[in-house]
């Protein structure tokens, strides 16, 4: 279970929760980035959410109920425009949001077999794109702000999902719409409480200022500890 969200006012601010149960995690700060990665028993260490010094964001929520249709289709899985493959390039600054919107458009992408992972990804120009393994992609050019949670929005409720966060969604979305035009990282830090999670918990928080290119968050919901990281020299990652 996890929510992302972005706000694009006076500043653009995206926000992640990241809610999992029984994986390694750790956050790594660099210059090119602050990744949130998994430890993969056959891959390692896997930076698969974040924001970069480039201004891009990633976040990877769970879609539930699973489809299908996200399954990798014939032998040549190592070919295929894989979801977690997609995400990491666009983290590391290997492809772009527009090239990854090119190819989500273009051709098909899938998830891990059994799961759908969707992205949801925005650029320094607070343009976003949600990519729906098996279901297609969408793309909003600097929306005033944006919510996705663990349902697709190709289906909205009309399946439903215990883990889905509908509930999740509509706060989001209702603290969102009420925003003012001075909606800040501080802001997004308490939407992020108000939709954290404790069966599934939420293990990172994180309110990425795009504007001022700073990056801001906390570890298993404890918001009087927050840490940040600025990119001075915003670059290529």
């Amino acid at each position: 279970m996890c929510t992302s969200l972005i706000s694009n006012r006076r500043k653009t601010i995206v926000g992640w929760n990241l809610d999992i149960l029984n994986m390694e995690y750790r956050v790594s700060v660099s210059d090119r980035g602050v990744f949130i990665e998994i430890n993969d028993p056959a891959e390692g260490w896997m930076p698969l959410f974040g924001a970069n010094s480039r201004g891009d964001f990633v976040g990877m929520p769970a879609c539930w109920p699973y489809d299908a249709r996200s399954d990798p289709a014939g032998p040549d899985e190592g070919n295929m425009n894989h979801v977690i493959r997609l995400d990491i390039d666009l983290l590391t600054g290997k492809k772009t949001l527009a090239e990854l919107r090119s190819i989500a458009e273009k051709e098909p992408v899938y998830s891990v077999p059994g799961l759908t992972f969707m992205s949801a990804l925005s650029d320094r120009d607070g343009n976003v794109l949600h990519i729906i393994p098996g279901q297609g992609c969408l793309y909003y050019e600097k929306p005033v702000f944006r919510v996705l949670t663990n349902f697709s929005p190709f289906k909205m409720d009309s399946e439903t999902h215990p883990w889905m966060g509908w509930d999740r969604y509509h706060t989001a979305e209702k603290m969102l719409a009420q925003a003012s035009d001075d909606f800040d990282a501080a802001d997004c830090l308490e939407i992020l409480r108000a939709v954290s999670q404790e069966i599934c918990p939420t293990v990172v928080s994180m309110a990425f200022d795009v504007t001022d290119m700073t990056v801001y968050w906390c570890e298993n919901r404890q918001w009087d500890r927050v840490y940040k990281k600025v990119f001075s020299d915003p670059a290529s990652v």
